[in-house]
């Protein structure tokens, strides 16, 4: 399963990069996310639940980061197992691009997933696997825009 897409933020390119590397952000963004820990600078642990039409899963595993090139690029590439219901691996390659004020993400992705999940059937794991990503970049963005927000209505109270 591969698939592409972009989200514009109105956010400059600094911001988004810290976000993306915010375990807090991300844990809000991730759909299904239970819990998310910073291991390192490169690698979180994360617990995930995710349901695939009538089967649901919880994953845990690991996220790593790689080819990292801040603030501009890096994959962030996840692994994890569900139990009975299978295993999922997949990669997200993240660039920053930015247009003045604001920042366009490009993402492109792949997801493999294995056990009973695969044999659910492609076209449903292509739709899921495409809503949850879409998913979670539009809750990224909104959640960007709402920190600007609040940080700038801190600075405009500031004495």
């Amino acid at each position: 399963m591969d698939f592409t897409g972009e989200e514009r933020i109105a956010a400059p390119r600094d911001i988004v990069w810290a976000a993306l590397n915010d375990p807090e952000i991300m844990r809000g963004c991730i759909p299904g996310c239970q819990s998310i820990e910073r291991l390192s600078p490169s690698a979180f642990e994360a617990t995930i639940k995710v349901k695939f039409s009538l089967l649901s899963a919880t994953f845990h595993g690991l996220l790593t980061l790689s080819d990292v090139d801040a603030p501009k690029t890096y994959t962030l590439s996840a692994e994890g197992k569900g139990g009975l219901a299978g295993f999922a691996r997949g990669s997200a390659d993240i660039v920053l691009e930015e247009r003045g004020a604001e920042t366009i993400l490009h993402y492109r992705s792949k997801a493999e997933l294995g056990g009973r999940l695969a044999q659910l059937g492609a076209r449903l794991l292509d739709s899921t696997s495409q809503k949850l990503a879409e998913g979670f970049f539009s809750d990224f963005n909104a959640a960007v825009v709402a920190k600007m927000a609040r940080a700038e209505g801190l600075f405009k109270s500031a004495p």
